[in-house]
């Protein structure tokens, strides 16, 4: 099985997955949840290997797309490889970073990511501390995606990015539950997919809430859905 939640940020938000462990005793590595941004296990030196002992002690398969706030310095250092069809950073064996603009082939779906997007908190971050001017996409990985996509017809099982399209930020519950709704360079590249690309579903974290905006795109935090 395939699934999909929205950010963990390292440990504050780890708990849902430690829930949906134990109300899911049949999971093993062969299942996967993919964390849709906002990993936050690979944050600090100081903190690695703790915070990755937590995600490597879940019965399942991690997988992430970068979100904002990671720390891309510690995420670069990773070498770079190929899985399922695109490329990934293998953090553990069981801790896979997807990377911007791949599509991979897991359980016969065809996944496109696009991890990335704009910290509304910069100010008060500390660049190359708590801020890394990577969280924006940039031309290559956009031309990249668009390469791959290609490659596939422009048509994908499902779309996992952190940010959203400018489309979906105009939805009036996303900018009620949300102060995140500004429209910033992330959005604008994601709007390219949005207009060229079919899919059957789309999922987004970054905005901490779980709101199905239509049939086929949903912002998700909490919750913990299956990719069917």
């Amino acid at each position: 099985m395939i699934y999909v939640t929205g950010d963990t940020h390292g440990r504050r938000d780890f708990v849902k997955l430690l829930y949906f462990a134990e109300a899911n005793p049949g999971l093993t590595k062969r299942d996967y949840v993919i964390i849709a941004g906002d990993f936050g296990g690979v944050w600090s030196e100081q903190t690695l290997e703790f915070s990755l002992d937590l995600f490597s002690g879940l019965p399942f398969t991690v997988l992430f797309v970068d979100g904002n706030h990671e720390n891309f310095d510690l995420l670069d250092a990773y070498p770079v490889q190929m899985w399922k069809g695109g490329k990934v950073h293998f953090i553990r064996p069981d801790i896979i970073h997807l990377m911007r603009g791949q599509v991979y082939t897991l359980e016969y779906r065809t996944i496109f990511t696009f991890g990335g997007g704009t910290s509304v908190d910069k100010a008060w971050r500390v660049e190359g501390e708590s801020w890394w001017a990577r969280e924006i996409p940039s031309e290559q990985e956009l031309e990249e995606g668009i390469a791959n996509l290609r490659r596939f017809g422009n048509r994908v099982d499902f779309i996992i990015t952190h940010s959203c399209d400018e489309r979906a930020l105009w939805d009036a519950r996303l900018r009620l539950t949300s102060h995140k709704t500004g429209i910033y360079e992330d959005n604008l590249m994601l709007s390219w997919f949005e207009q060229n690309v079919s899919y059957k579903h789309w999922y987004f974290g970054h905005y901490h809430v779980d709101l199905q905006l239509s049939d086929i795109k949903t912002a998700i935090y909490r919750s913990i859905l299956p990719l069917v």
